[in-house]
């Protein structure tokens, strides 16, 4: 297995540092490495996002590298250098998937739903890929919460994929083909907007 590769430089001009306005770290020195994730985004609007860093963090399930609470507009992340835009990319992204509409998600899920009924396997990071592994088809016919949930984490998942500047990892598990076709989707849905955080 290797370990990530990134892409080329992102955009850092006049617009990425106002988008860093809306974030508040708590550790300066992360704000270079956010930039380079928010030059490759869509605009962003919003109130701030504190970005707060801890050690040992962890869920219900064990120790996790980020969680976002979008009610207190905040992020915590535990995790290195090599992993930061990824984790902070897919956190982010918790934010957009709040606000993007109910017509956005479900066009997700339709997508999500075609490659489950072509048998698709893997996913694009860890978090939609042990979900993926535990839904039933009564879940994705009822829509139930752990469908939800896994559409959730999955489509943040492929926005850190997408947005990261990670070319390659070893939890990019997912067939090429359909790479390309949720890159498709989120230039044809979420990239003309204005994304709402």
């Amino acid at each position: 297995m290797t370990g990530p590769q990134k892409t080329g430089p992102a955009r850092l001009g006049p617009g990425v540092l106002s988008y860093l306005a809306l974030f508040r770290f708590q550790n300066p020195a992360l704000e270079k490495s956010a930039a380079a994730v928010l030059g490759r985004l869509p605009p962003l609007a919003g109130a701030a996002i504190r970005i707060q860093s801890v050690c040992g963090l962890r869920d219900r399930r064990g120790p996790v590298h980020g969680g976002s609470f979008l009610r207190e507009r905040r992020i915590v992340l535990d995790c290195g250098p090599t992993e930061f835009q990824r984790i902070f990319a897919h956190e982010l992204f918790h934010f957009v998937w709040f606000r993007v509409g109910n017509a956005a998600r479900r066009s997700y899920e339709d997508l999500v739903r075609a490659e489950w009924r072509a048998g698709a396997r893997g996913e694009l990071g860890w978090s939609a890929e042990w979900r993926k592994g535990r839904l039933a088809p009564r879940d994705i016919e009822a829509r139930s919460r752990r469908w939800r949930e896994y559409c959730c984490e999955s489509f943040c998942d492929a926005a850190a994929a997408l947005y990261s500047g990670i070319r390659s990892h070893r939890e990019f598990t997912l067939a090429a083909r359909f790479r390309r076709r949720r890159q498709e989707w989120f230039a044809r849905v979420v990239e003309p907007r204005r994304l709402s955080i």
